[in-house]
């Protein structure tokens, strides 16, 4: 039998100190939930090409003057005298695409394509942020108190849902601008049917953001921070807004970012059918309706405006994907 070997006690006593001493302390943090999104995030770079689409969208629009004045024309100055007076399309090939006119003339009266899109971009924005906040304030207060409470107040609150979504609300649409009064409460012209669109739109959407943050509280309030809430005596209150609601930001910023590209859809359908913007105001829709008129002298006057809609809706679906990867820790990245 072979002697044991001795090991002295200093060799096989640990010392932290000597084993991190070669490690950067600083490096050895804990990380946030925020932080770990972000960094989900940048490891996608489908969603931060349509993130920067988005951010660079939103710039153009708020900048849209600027833009304009540096590399365009008014978006209402007409240039008849670069149409042709017989086709009513542009006398220079390509639609009229040159250094001053960027994506041509619009065929008729011969105004500035480029900067009917860059303006068009606020009204599309706009609708689509303030309907989406909206729906967004209503969805969520009704639907917690549908998920937390339930019982009769989640029955009450889900068939309201359930008649909102089969109401026909292209029709109601058509109805309340055909009704509209010159003025009203301050709003005239556009603005008037502006505030009216997101109105409509916001008002009729929360039910898809209602449905799934009641989903989600059904599932938070019988989480053990809930029960630890109400053993310690914590008010419906004090949970909602302490307990369950912070929980529910990342699903609600998440839909979000998926509802704002469907109610530019629908503004645009809107402004399609004539119960939008009126012209001369530059909104994509109304410059599709214009277009059908003279696609067929000038066709690039219906792509235009519809590739400016399909890259701002695709800008904010890739995004709202990517984030909702970077939010769910169940997708493994």
């Amino acid at each position: 039998m072979a002697a044991p070997i001795e090991v002295s006690g200093s060799d096989t006593e640990a010392h932290p100190e000597s084993v991190l001493s070669g490690v950067d302390r600083k490096k050895i943090q804990g990380r946030s939930l925020g932080q770990i999104a972000w960094m989900r995030l940048k490891r996608d770079k489908v969603a931060l090409t349509g993130g920067v689409t988005v951010i660079l969208l939103i710039l153009m629009a708020i900048f849209a003057p600027l833009i304009v004045k540096l590399l365009g024309h008014p978006p209402n100055e007409f240039h008849q005298e670069l149409i042709d007076p017989t086709l009513g399309g542009p006398l220079e090939p390509r639609g009229g695409m040159s250094g001053e006119f960027l994506l041509g003339l619009e065929p008729g009266n011969g105004r500035d394509l480029f900067s009917r899109i860059v303006y068009g971009a606020r009204v599309s924005l706009l609708v689509g942020f303030l309907a989406t906040l909206i729906a967004m304030v209503i969805g969520t207060t009704l639907g917690v108190i549908a998920g937390y409470f339930g019982g009769w107040v989640d029955w009450i609150i889900t068939r309201t849902m359930d008649i909102f979504l089969a109401f026909p609300l292209v029709m109601f649409a058509i109805a309340v601008v055909g009704v509209l009064p010159d003025s009203w409460l301050g709003l005239e012209g556009n603005g008037l049917r502006m505030a009216i669109v997101i109105f409509v739109i916001g008002f009729f959407s929360w039910p898809y953001m209602g449905r799934i943050v009641r989903g989600q509280t059904i599932s938070l309030r019988e989480r053990e921070f809930v029960d630890a809430a109400r053993s310690m005596g914590a008010r419906s209150p004090s949970i909602l807004f302490r307990e369950i609601l912070p929980n529910l930001v990342a699903p609600i910023l998440v839909y979000a970012t998926l509802l704002i590209p469907t109610n530019i859809l629908f503004e645009a359908a809107l402004s399609f059918l004539g119960v939008g913007i009126n012209p001369p105001t530059p909104a994509w829709g109304s410059m599709l309706t214009e277009a059908i008129r003279s696609y067929q002298i000038a066709p690039y006057f219906v792509i235009i405006p519809g590739v400016a809609i399909f890259v701002t809706v695709m800008a904010f679906n890739l995004f709202g994907d990517g984030l909702r990867d970077a939010l769910d820790p169940r997708t493994g990245r």
